[in-house]
């Protein structure tokens, strides 16, 4: 059972990489004016951490879970504005990171059930969390926020 529960919190996370890769190329397209050039850099730059993100996880699915990655997306919210689209995106990653979180603490729940997972699984996902982490330092930075 608890294989099962972790390729379905894994899918999960999944999903959220696809609709983050999609929103961030997307709302990477609808910025201009003066300063926009570095923006556009930065969202197509964590666009592409997110690209990696979805390819961790299909290989954790598949290969080391023996599950089906899933092919769906998360919702993705469109915004207008560049405040709009950093706050967006901002929120987004905070609630990746809660529910990467999660996933952390159920594989260290399973970790004797998972012999030869264990470490790949915590390992990626403590990685991605990382990732994440960072993306939201930079995104804070964009908004002026402490």
């Amino acid at each position: 059972m608890t294989k099962k529960e972790i390729i379905k919190m894994l899918n999960q996370a999944l999903e959220l990489e696809h609709a983050a890769y999609a929103q961030y190329l997307s709302h990477a397209e609808t910025i201009d004016g003066l300063n926009a050039e570095p923006i556009i850099a930065r969202l197509k730059e964590i666009a592409q951490d997110e690209a990696e993100h979805q390819k961790k996880f299909r290989t954790l699915i598949g290969d080391f879970l023996g599950g089906a990655p899933s092919m769906s997306m998360a919702k993705t919210y469109p915004a207008k504005t560049v405040k709009q689209i950093l706050q967006i995106n901002l929120k987004g990653e905070k609630e990746a990171v809660d529910v990467y979180v999660k996933i952390l603490e159920k594989i260290k729940e399973a970790k004797a059930s998972l012999p030869y997972e264990f470490f790949q699984l915590e390992h990626e996902i403590r990685h991605v969390i990382m990732d994440e982490q960072e993306h939201i330092a930079e995104l804070k930075i964009l908004l002026g926020i402490k």
